[in-house]
């Protein structure tokens, strides 16, 4: 593709840099050490973002995505995902990056890439694009991923509606609804800056129904993304009172995701040891052991089957 073609879709669909801040989000910010963490990850998707609009060949861009220090890459595949599957759906005469970028450059990071989908699809209804097909090219387990990315775009981007007004998109229901709130609930660690003591008062705020995966999501945005210390994370526990396994099981997820891509920290180490129990080694391994036989299909999403096998493992929590 000519340059002058890249540099025009990079226009269309930019995404600045400097929407990431928290000054520009209006997130709360009540720790600075933890506000420019969280705002390391927000350029580090931005910077997969731009680099997939900016090159048409798939290993070009993940060499570029694998020079981002190991600590942030799953950020920027993140982002390059959202940006592929919004030029197959907007630009449909070269479909398939996505398909071809998950089999290839990017399967060791599939849980990030599945999520990546969500803000492309969350793009796709804004614009009042047909997104029907967006789901069908994912992984049948994985593809809850790609609502809960949904969840965390709104809770990101839109966070007066969706998390002061509470407010779900009129065509979510279903086990859509959760799979929504649990990225919903991620997004809560960026707006509320990881202030552990603000937090459970904004989960406080929405209905019962949505709280259990909410506090899931929380502990995912905690042990992958960090920005709290050891301390905070251990309030957060507290906090979490009998929705302490859904913080653990959140937690075990990050600690997977991390390690099927290699790149494990210490700040996930340190969240799973205090919210599972366990290192993140181990608890990843219970997210594998949890995977044996999962039912391939029932009234409940397999999706769903492995998440309360895993939260079994921690106490079991508020059964919904």
């Amino acid at each position: 593709m000519p340059h002058a073609w890249r540099s025009i879709r990079r226009v269309l669909f930019r995404i600045p840099a400097a929407e990431t801040t928290f000054a520009r989000r209006g997130f709360h910010n009540g720790n600075h050490s933890s506000s420019i963490h969280l705002e390391h990850v927000g350029r580090s998707f931005v910077y997969g973002y731009d680099a997939a609009l900016s090159h048409d060949d798939l290993q070009t861009l993940a060499q570029h995505l694998e020079k981002v220090e190991a600590k942030w890459r799953g950020f920027a595949f993140e982002g390059a995902a959202m940006a592929l599957a919004l030029l197959d759906h907007l630009m449909p005469w070269k479909a398939g990056r996505l398909t071809v970028f998950l089999a290839g450059p990017a399967a060791r990071h599939t849980y990030l890439v599945h999520v990546g989908v969500g803000g492309a699809i969350a793009r796709l209804i804004w614009l009042r694009r047909n997104i029907d097909g967006c789901l069908d090219q994912l992984d049948a387990l994985l593809r809850w991923l790609a609502v809960d990315g949904y969840g965390f775009h709104e809770g990101y981007f839109h966070w007066p509606r969706a998390v002061f007004e509470r407010k779900v998109p009129k065509h979510i229901n279903g086990y859509a609804a959760r799979a929504f709130d649990q990225g919903l609930g991620r997004s809560l660690w960026f707006v509320d800056g990881a202030d552990v003591d603000r937090l459970p008062i904004t989960i406080g705020k929405f209905d019962a129904c949505r709280k259990a995966d909410l506090w899931s999501g929380v502990g995912l945005a905690c042990a992958y993304a960090g920005g709290a210390s050891a301390s905070a994370i251990q309030t957060l526990q507290k906090a979490a009172g009998p929705y302490s396994a859904q913080l653990a099981q959140g937690a075990s997820f990050a600690a997977k995701a991390r390690d099927r891509a290699g790149n494990y920290e210490p700040h996930t180490d340190t969240a799973c040891r205090i919210l599972c129990g366990l290192s993140a080694e181990n608890a990843a391994a219970i997210t594998d052991e949890a995977l044996k036989d999962l039912p391939s299909a029932d009234e409940e999403p397999a999706y769903e089957v492995w998440r309360t096998r895993i939260r079994t493992k921690f106490g079991g929590g508020i059964a919904l």
